[in-house]
């Protein structure tokens, strides 16, 4: 079974797990709860719940509570993400609030979060194991709402943010959902503080090795797998990884190109493709891929210790994440 396989059969158990969670009257607002959830996802937050739990000797009666509810958060977050950027389309349906209107959206994000914390709560685990699960989704919410305002800030102004000002943004705004995956998966299991540390890494450095290369498709990556305009993070004027490091390594025209196109919603398609050739030619590719593969190798360390099936399906899921192609 390939990792596409493997993360898709996880998948279906989640989303049964999901789908008998989230319903209820007014029906609406159950619908658009769920409606993320039922139109994609690979549910990678999930797969990290489960097999840190089955890599410390427990298995996945003992961790779907806690996995349905990083994903109910998960997608909490997108809901509300898309109502700040007023996003229409996201896994190539209607967003929430387009759909059910502003209102219902609130109120179907509101829904996902107490639910999240309603499942941990009803679990069979012992008390100690729900009260640290409750305490550490808390925490990693916070932690994303923190990441959130920061990335909002750097988008407002003007200057250019540094590499460690993005790297901790990123580390609260996404990756603090996969330190908390594995974190979880762990104290399903196991009430050893070391090895819930351990995960704890694994999952951070996991977070941000995802994010920074993410960051690079979204400069760089193929539209026909993106299914977004080449350059489209250029265009938007993220302040990504790749495009900091773009605009600190160009110099004379190229830099004044780069800059050019950057947040510029009348940039054409041969303007965009004409910085990202520049962008490319400055070797920002190998350079980003070298600093999410240095993430991937503390990620790893923190794993040493440990072995069996889904420990190689953690360590898998790490090399798919970074090595994914553009």
């Amino acid at each position: 079974m390939n990792k596409t396989e493997t993360i898709e059969k996880n998948a279906i158990i989640v989303n049964k797990y999901l789908n008998s969670k989230l319903h209820g009257t007014p029906k609406t607002l159950y619908d658009a709860a769920s409606h993320l959830i039922i139109h994609g996802g690979k549910r990678l937050r999930p797969f990290m719940v489960i097999n840190s739990c089955k890599m410390l000797g427990g298995n996945v009666s003992a961790a779907i509570s806690a996995a349905s509810a990083v994903e109910m958060i998960h997608n909490f977050t997108l809901v509300h993400d898309d109502i700040m950027d007023n996003d229409e389309m996201r896994h190539g349906v209607p967003t929430v609030h387009k759909k059910f209107g502003m209102p219902v959206a609130i109120l179907a994000g509101d829904v996902l979060f107490s639910k999240a914390y309603q499942i941990i709560s009803n679990s069979k685990l012992p008390n100690n194991a729900t009260i640290q699960l409750v305490s550490k989704l808390a925490k990693a919410c916070v932690d994303v709402c923190e990441g959130q305002l920061l990335d909002m800030k750097m988008a407002e102004e003007k200057r250019i943010p540094s590499q460690t000002e993005y790297i901790t943004m990123i580390g609260k705004k996404t990756a603090a959902l996969f330190d908390v995956s594995c974190s979880m998966g762990a104290i399903c299991a196991t009430n050893n503080l070391k090895d819930i540390s351990n995960l704890s890494k694994f999952g951070r450095n996991l977070g941000i090795a995802f994010q920074i290369t993410d960051d690079l498709i979204g400069v760089m990556g193929n539209p026909e797998i993106t299914k977004k305009p080449v350059g489209n993070d250029l265009r938007e004027g993220k302040k990504s990884l790749p495009i900091l490091l773009a605009i600190k390594s160009a110099s004379g025209k190229d830099k004044k190109i780069i800059l050019n196109e950057f947040g510029n919603p009348k940039a054409t398609k041969s303007d965009l493709n004409e910085a990202v050739n520049i962008i490319r030619a400055l070797g920002i590719e190998e350079n980003v891929r070298n600093q999410a593969l240095k993430y991937a190798k503390v990620a790893k360390k923190s794993l040493s210790k440990y072995s069996g099936s889904a420990k190689t399906e953690l360590i898998d899921l790490l090399d798919f994440v970074v090595k994914r192609s553009l």
